[in-house]
């Protein structure tokens, strides 16, 4: 086996014992089947040395303060650009993005942009969609339209106030291009592409503007064995290098992030990866927005993200490339005895996993320190 393809492997190990998830850990390049007497079939392997040691997942992580990823806006109308937002505002529903032609494109919320013309007539998920909007933002309730997919007199009544506080012509009709759908309720502009003077055409995919969560986030690039300390819900404490500190939560993980921006780990079991378009970034959510606003304010948006130590004295260790899920649920070590062909299956119970290496306690059969475990070779 190739060194790049045992990380990967120990990688989905890590994770998958972080998660819990058990079938997903299944070591690929080995069969599950198991043998006589139980014992998984035998393959050319080398094997390691159980050992009894402190293991502990004390970890530090340089990082940085951002609004976290962009959504890009296409625009659907065609005119020309009157208005346009500047970077830093923030736009919530019902509210306008920019301008075409002197008149208003709007925010609204939802799952899915509008690719039509919503008139008499119509029906389907957009139509729900924008009564559920016009319901939201106070322009119809209960008592005078339904939300359903079906476009009625209610809904064109609903749209003709919601065009009269706009300002626009009172058709009853939202002509595509008039509205923008975001899944977020409040996004604050990062970048601004289109010109004011600049015309839009339908159908060109040209970028409007950038926008992004309005929250503030700590970001951290991970190496490979890291990601099992920071699995999303996970508790961190984050330090400014403006000062002072604030809560945080581990919020998802992604990988293609690349470059170096997100900072990189500076110990605490660091495999010393190179940095790469593929390196796994974990993104935390953090308590004290005014920190963190006060961070990037002053240009200072270097963070410091410190994961609680955990400790396991006195306990077994082996790398996690030792571990095998069983089909049936649950883990196993192949443990080398002196005078048998053949490796003993153990069954084992997983504890910290730091760097790695996991702790394991026997369920099953007999495991030492200094026993020899089997590692694919």
């Amino acid at each position: 086996m190739t060194r790049t393809r045992r990380t990967v492997a120990a990688v989905a190990v890590i994770t998958a014992l972080a998660a819990g998830g058990a079938g997903a850990a299944r070591q690929p390049w080995r069969s599950q089947g198991a043998g006589e007497g139980g014992e998984l079939r035998n393959e050319t392997s080398s094997t390691t040395t159980v050992r009894k040691t402190t293991l502990s997942s004390g970890l530090e992580l340089t990082g940085k303060v951002s609004h976290g990823p962009t959504t890009e806006i296409v625009g659907q109308g065609r005119g020309t650009f009157t208005k346009l937002p500047r970077p830093g505002d923030r736009i919530s529903a019902g509210s306008m993005l920019y301008e075409l032609d002197a008149e208003p494109v709007v925010m609204f919320t939802g799952s899915r942009p509008f690719w039509r013309d919503i008139t008499t007539g119509v029906n389907g998920p957009d139509v729900q969609q924008l009564e559920r909007n016009l319901t939201d933002l106070g322009y119809a309730d209960a008592t005078n339209l339904t939300v359903d997919e079906e476009f009625t007199d209610n809904t064109a009544a609903a749209v003709k106030r919601w065009q009269k506080a706009l300002g626009l012509k009172q058709t009853g009709k939202v002509e595509l291009g008039r509205i923008i759908v975001l899944r977020d309720r409040v996004v604050r502009v990062e970048e601004i592409t289109a010109k004011v003077g600049g015309t839009a055409v339908v159908g060109s995919d040209s970028t409007v503007l950038k926008v992004a969560k309005p929250d503030l986030f700590a970001t951290v690039q991970l190496a490979d064995d890291q990601i099992a300390q920071l699995m999303p819900g996970r508790r961190v404490t984050v330090r400014f290098d403006l000062g002072g500190e604030s809560k945080g939560k581990v919020k998802e993980i992604a990988r293609g992030s690349g470059g170096d921006d997100a900072g990189g780990g500076d110990g605490g079991g660091g495999s010393g990866s190179e940095v790469g378009k593929d390196q796994a970034t974990a993104t935390i959510s953090l308590t004290d927005q005014k920190k963190a606003e006060a961070a990037v304010d002053q240009a200072l948006p270097t963070v410091t993200v410190t994961v609680p130590d955990e400790k396991a004295e006195d306990a077994l260790v082996v790398p996690v490339t030792a571990l095998f899920a069983r089909p049936e649920g649950g883990y196993c070590v192949q443990v080398a005895r002196s005078g048998r062909q053949k490796p003993a299956l153990v069954w084992v119970r997983i504890g910290l996993v730091v760097g790695g290496r996991a702790q394991v306690s026997p369920v099953s059969g007999r495991l030492r320190a200094g026993d020899e475990v089997v590692i694919p070779s």
